[in-house]
């Protein structure tokens, strides 16, 4: 189960040598299409491995990661105070591929994740410059990240309007150009065409939601146009109708809060940014068996996150089990994979009606009739 292991020892080899050209860091499994901080990350594991040869205690320190994965999700879930805690002994135990990624493959999807769960416990204790940093680590790791960045922009146009907003997206970039810098010194065409290649294309044999679809369909571009135009319609939709609360219009978030008519009520930053990076896994072009873990820790909340009655608490909890089985089918098969997209689709129409905004009261018109006078006040 080491293939993955190798081929980051391999990338990152290179990189200890002294190559910057970024088209030349190649391993096993072909060349590097990660950020620079993935190369950064892995070449301490490098060295602190002996080289990547000493897989147990590459694996003793993955385990530590997951630990404190879970610590950092733990606390954010506790600051919601939505989900059962039954609820969590699924989330530790009863996934046998999430704990395959962290400690059996030894991926780079969770040390990314790790660091996306930091910036939100950040976010949470209004600690925004700091968590727009540690967001933008984790998407040097790993771009998938990105998928929470319609719902952090939506948060920070909420909270600081455009002007507010802008230093904070400033904080981003700059930390992308001073990881880059050494190979964008040396070749910026090749290293901003290989770590953020958004055009990448993705084995058949290796998807876990498409598997129903032929592979011609699969493989055609105006298959991945659709899912891009899905995908951009749901943001619109849930940033329209389900996060934005305000009597305004949305528009009002390019003003200063301070200017605003109608004060917003407050925003659960915990659902904005889960259901933001949700719906950008429905629509993903593939899903990779180490992808899982770029929801898992957030799919509780996402069921839980409306209001739940006694009786309804089970068909939650199964379709966490269907998921969990979908993802542990290998190879994926057609039934795996409608049972996955079914599964998502549910929780989606959870998110839409169960979060819907409550009707407006109205008032009844005040009667003519004068009010009676008790004999008291006369």
């Amino acid at each position: 189960t080491e293939i993955d292991w190798k081929a980051y020892m391999e990338e990152v080899e290179g990189f200890a040598n002294g190559t910057l050209d970024y088209t030349q860091l190649k391993g096993g499994t072909g060349p590097l299409v990660y950020p620079a901080g993935f190369v950064y990350i892995f070449l301490g594991l490098y060295y602190a491995t002996d080289r990547g040869t000493d897989i147990r205690l590459a694996q003793y320190l993955f385990a530590g990661l997951y630990l404190l994965n879970l610590l950092l999700v733990f606390r954010i879930y506790c600051r919601t105070n939505k989900v059962p805690p039954y609820v969590f002994f699924f989330m530790c135990c009863a996934s046998y591929r999430i704990h395959s990624i962290f400690v059996l493959r030894l991926f780079n999807d969770p040390v990314a994740m790790a660091i996306l769960f930091l910036a939100i416990n950040l976010f949470l204790e209004e600690h925004w410059s700091w968590g727009c940093l540690l967001f933008s680590l984790a998407v040097s790791v790993k771009m998938n990240i990105l998928l929470f960045g319609p719902g952090l922009l939506f948060l920070l146009l909420q909270r600081f309007g455009l002007l507010g907003c802008i230093p904070k997206l400033c904080i981003c970039a700059l930390l992308q150009v001073v990881l880059g810098l050494p190979f964008l010194l040396v070749n910026p065409v090749g290293y901003l065409t290989r770590s953020f290649d958004l055009g990448r294309q993705f084995q058949f044999k290796w998807t876990v939601n498409w598997r129903f679809l032929p592979e011609e369909v699969f493989q055609n571009r105006a298959f991945h146009v659709i899912l891009l135009l899905a995908h951009l319609a749901g943001l619109g939709l849930f940033a329209l109708h389900r996060w934005h609360r305000s009597k305004e219009s949305i528009l009002a978030l390019l003003k200063d809060p301070a200017e605003r008519k109608h004060a917003s009520p407050p925003l659960t930053i915990v659902f904005v940014l889960f259901s933001s990076n949700f719906l950008g896994v429905c629509c993903s072009r593939s899903l990779h068996y180490q992808f899982y873990v770029w929801y898992f820790h957030t799919l509780p909340y996402l069921l839980w996150c409306t209001p739940t009655t006694k009786l309804a608490h089970m068909p939650k909890v199964l379709l966490l089990g269907v998921i969990e089985l979908c993802w542990n089918t290998y190879p994926s098969t057609v039934c795996s994979s409608l049972s996955l997209h079914i599964c998502h689709g549910l929780v989606l129409l959870q998110l839409w009606y169960g979060t819907a905004p409550p009707p407006a009261l109205h008032t009844p018109p005040p009667s003519r009739r004068p009010a009676a006078i008790s004999k008291k006040a006369r």
